[in-house]
């Protein structure tokens, strides 16, 4: 049974190996709420994952660690059991999906593990790690549903009772339940008053699904640039929990996770990947109620994939209204260009590129449309250009 004394025992154990990450006060994120960020992205490996793992590998018997472990992951978990392994000196196994960002694959195979990808998803990735078990005896480190793994994401929860003991609700990104299920059951058995709030992708809504609908369901697919919390099924025991101690489940977009991991690069300096924003998407975008409260949202991970992350932000500005692009029809004779230039420049709006074609078959004869793509402030800022252009006499498509 998952208990306190094994979470404060796991507590006891990873006081040498983890960081004690920081919390920040993030105003801005939502004026209505005092927000605060758990940066677990800053933790070793970049992720909360090495706390279960390590803890877990702390508890095998010198038989079990001289055969060596195997686990499964879309990326975090591999680091973190590659890591505890390397410490410890156990030989590590990892199987990942094939699709895992290069990142992560070239850091845990730093961290001295053997990789072995798998074709297809996490799930695909799970298979196979059992199949290597039971052929060559090694102990499978699960990535959330085993108590020990539990008991040392719960160690967030000791750390946030210390460092914010007055908050009112937490809010934890959930894929397969593991670190929502330590933080939930941690936090209520500390304090019941505590809400806890889990914030799934909306292209992966595994949990939520099946604490809706009461029973564990997996999803024919997942789809969504939050790769780490991309899993088909939650486990048994983590599901247990969540029915038990967790207050809500909610979804986030994946446009609204890029403006989240925009807003943290922008006004904080910090670098999440999409599993680790879906906590602050659903404090910017009201998926929970944290108006006028005392709110921490843990970012889970900070191990994106550079090559995405200039995807995610033109995401991202789209998202919060910092580019847009206008098309718009114009007669084809002097002076248009112009009148459209000035309206955007006295407003403050910055063009950052411009397509100007003759219009179709089947238009008018004289038409053509002006494709320009702009920096803004804000949504409003939009609108308001729109509107300016529009009572210019400008026809807006």
């Amino acid at each position: 049974m998952l208990t306190l004394d094994n979470v404060y025992r796991a507590g006891y154990v990873l006081k040498s190996v983890v960081r004690q990450t920081d919390v920040l006060p993030a105003p801005k994120l939502n004026p209505e709420a005092e927000l605060y960020l758990k940066t677990e992205n800053l933790q070793i490996t970049g992720s909360f994952k090495v706390r279960g793992s390590y803890y877990k590998m702390s508890r095998l018997t010198p038989e079990e660690r001289a055969r060596g472990v195997i686990a499964c992951s879309a990326g975090n978990h591999a680091q973190g059991v590659a890591l505890a392994a390397q410490k410890n000196g156990i030989k590590a196994v990892i199987c990942l999906p094939d699709g895992a960002p290069i990142s992560k694959v070239e850091a845990t195979k730093s961290y001295g593990a053997e990789v072995c990808l798998v074709e297809g998803v996490y799930d695909d990735a799970y298979r196979r790690a059992l199949e290597l078990r039971d052929e060559k005896g090694y102990s499978f480190i699960h990535p959330f549903n085993d108590e020990d793994v539990i008991a040392g994401q719960g160690t967030i929860a000791l750390e946030l009772a210390e460092q914010l003991p007055d908050m009112d609700a937490v809010i934890v990104p959930v894929g397969g339940g593991g670190l929502i299920s330590g933080i939930a059951f941690t936090l209520k058995s500390l304090n019941p008053n505590v809400k806890v709030y889990g914030v799934q992708a909306a292209g992966a809504p595994s949990m939520r699904n099946s604490l809706r609908d009461g029973k564990i369901e997996t999803l024919s697919g997942v789809s969504t640039i939050a790769d780490g919390i991309a899993v088909k099924q939650p486990g048994d025991l983590t599901y247990e929990i969540c029915q038990k101690y967790v207050d809500e489940i909610v979804t986030v977009t994946d446009d609204e996770i890029a403006a989240a991991i925009l807003a943290l690069m922008e006004q904080h300096k910090l670098v999440t990947e999409g599993a680790g924003a879906v906590s602050v998407a659903a404090a910017m975008f009201n998926k929970v109620d944290v108006r006028g409260k005392k709110v921490v949202c843990l970012l889970s991970g900070g191990n994106i994939d550079v090559t995405i992350l200039s995807r995610v932000i033109s995401r991202g500005l789209l998202m919060s209204g910092r580019t847009c692009q206008l098309t718009i029809e114009l007669m084809d004779k002097p002076g248009q260009l112009k009148n459209v230039s000035r309206i955007v420049a006295d407003l403050g709006g910055n063009v950052i590129s411009v397509h100007h074609e003759r219009a179709n078959e089947g238009s008018d004869v004289n038409g053509c449309y002006l494709r320009i793509v702009l920096e803004t402030r804000n949504q409003a800022h939009i609108d308001e250009i729109k509107q300016a252009l529009i009572d210019f006499g400008f026809k807006l498509l």
